[in-house]
């Protein structure tokens, strides 16, 4: 089974010998390739839609793998409880769902490896983390086409809190993509800002921070060529 780069990123991340829950699974093909490579024993397989939960079980049934994954019609807090993974992957949506998700699922704060790929909203997500007692360990870049994506190694406990910038592209971590990403990352951020000093009524407080932020980005490139 071959898997993108965004979603090999996440899976090569799930520890030997542990449970996979995988929210919002779509196809299940993040459970289903540790299970195919011996990494795994089980997996849970949840999404909030009967469409994507066929073609999950297409998936796992195509493979061999169905009798060791628990396909499940939920929202990923309802239908997932506390002990029943190790990992937990929420993958392929917006960060401001993501925090959704873990504000009504507190047990993933204990003993729990979460692994976020957030598609927007990153500095609320990352916010919203080290608000909520959870530690971002690392971060992990990929890219597909044009795209760059990053995954975020998460565990329960205290964090230190961000910067503007962290907020916006984490903390500067030695990876080849990481000048690129923060490229990309700040020329989102100074769209937004030309976008605001172009309104009619432009929010001063935004303007503001969204200059901290290209300021702190300045200085997380130059740390990452020094």
């Amino acid at each position: 089974m071959e898997l993108t780069p965004r979603l090999r990123a996440i899976a090569q991340q799930v520890p030997q010998g542990s449970v996979l829950a995988d929210v919002g699974t779509d196809h299940a093909l993040l459970p289903a390739w540790p299970l195919l490579e011996g990494r795994i024993p089980s997996a849970i397989a949840s999404d909030l839609r009967e469409g994507p939960l066929s073609r999950a079980k297409a998936t796992v049934e195509q493979h061999g793998v169905a009798d060791r994954v628990s396909l499940r019609l939920c929202d990923g807090r309802s239908g997932i409880q506390a002990g029943e993974a190790d990992v937990v992957a929420i993958a392929g949506m917006g960060g401001e769902t993501i925090a959704a998700i873990l504000e009504q699922a507190p047990w993933t704060k204990e003993n729990t490896l979460l692994l976020l790929q957030p598609m927007t909203s990153f500095p609320d997500l990352r916010q919203w983390l080290v608000e909520n007692g959870y530690r971002v360990e690392h971060e992990t870049l990929c890219q597909e086409g044009s795209r760059m994506y990053t995954v975020l190694t998460v565990w329960g406990g205290q964090d230190v809190p961000m910067t503007p910038a962290e907020l916006w592209v984490g903390r500067n971590t030695p990876q080849p993509l990481r000048g690129a990403y923060l490229s990309m990352m700040e020329g989102k951020v100074r769209r937004a800002l030309e976008g605001q000093k172009a309104s009619a009524n432009p929010d001063q407080a935004v303007v503001e921070q969204l200059e901290q932020v290209l300021a702190g980005m300045d200085e997380r490139k130059k740390e990452l060529e020094a």
